[in-house]
């Protein structure tokens, strides 16, 4: 048996399972190939069959308030990082080391170390923190996709240890050139243009200091948030459309806030996190 422990950030849900408990479980010893994990994380995240969620984080600790992951997206691919992803392994940690607010932990994610703030924990209903987590420094540069078709969307490419395009849609339907934000965001996601594929959002610029999102999400499809999602849609926001920090980030789960000073500079994410439930899967 695998045990896991469930958590979501903003309805982005993950699984939360000790990369040890795997390898004994699967393979008694000897070395677990990149199959099996890809394998394990298509039938524990499909919604009807399995948990169900938008992907796993493989944990393992290597410090007293540090720990080491590997994200393989619900399809079984895997990611670099996701900010909403790592906010959960925070919350998981900070209940097993019973972490008060301004703690703070690392975690090590495949685009690098992410130190994560404990600003404030509750236990009613459930365990849940609000944290804020160093995101890198994200770059970014103006980019044109062609759809097929020859429709031409202008956005922007965005790199926050993982890949984005963003793109600034005309209406509050996120509709861009005539299509659904769906459609196009799957499209994109494929295209040869991203040889790694990337993940799209679409932005609708609120106001000075808030933006509204969908997010076509890289392995996943459509997801109500998304953490390294909000903080590229606030990095394009904040950099090419006027908008100012800290920039509230609304995405179909929740609200996340984007505190960056500019180019050159970490991007700093906050937001919630919370446990849900705890299990056994085959």
């Amino acid at each position: 048996m695998i045990p896991f422990t469930k958590a979501h950030a903003c309805g982005n849900d993950f699984l939360i399972v000790p990369e040890e408990a795997v390898r004994l479980a699967v393979s008694s010893g000897r070395t677990v190939a990149d199959e099996d994990w890809a394998a394990l994380t298509r039938r524990l995240c499909a919604r009807t069959t399995g948990v169900g969620a938008d992907g796993i984080e493989f944990f393992a600790w290597t410090g007293p308030k540090a720990s080491r992951v590997r994200l393989h997206n619900a399809d079984g691919s895997v990611a670099e990082i996701s900010g909403n992803g790592t906010r959960c392994v925070a919350a998981w940690m900070a209940e097993a080391l019973a972490s008060k607010p301004g703690d703070e932990l690392t975690i090590t994610t495949d685009a690098g170390p992410r130190v994560c703030r404990v600003d404030a924990v509750s236990r009613e209903g459930g365990f849940a923190v609000q944290a804020t987590a160093g995101m890198g420094i994200p770059s970014f540069a103006r980019r044109t996709v062609t759809l097929a078709g020859g429709v031409s969307i202008a956005g922007a490419e965005v790199s926050t240890g993982n890949p984005h395009f963003v793109i600034v849609a005309g209406d509050a339907n996120f509709t861009v050139g005539g299509k659904s934000w769906q459609e196009v965001g799957a499209e994109i996601c494929v295209q040869a243009d991203f040889p790694h594929q990337t993940n799209v959002e679409f932005v609708r610029i609120a106001g000075e200091h808030a933006i509204e999102i969908r997010i076509f999400e890289r392995g996943v499809g459509p997801t109500a948030s998304s953490g390294t999602g909000s903080s590229a849609a606030a990095t394009a926001a904040l950099a090419l459309h006027g908008c100012v920090s800290p920039l509230t980030v609304t995405a179909p789960g929740g609200e996340q806030t984007v505190a960056w000073s500019g180019p050159g500079s970490e991007l700093y994410l906050t937001g919630p996190a919370a446990l849900v439930a705890r299990g056994e899967a085959w």
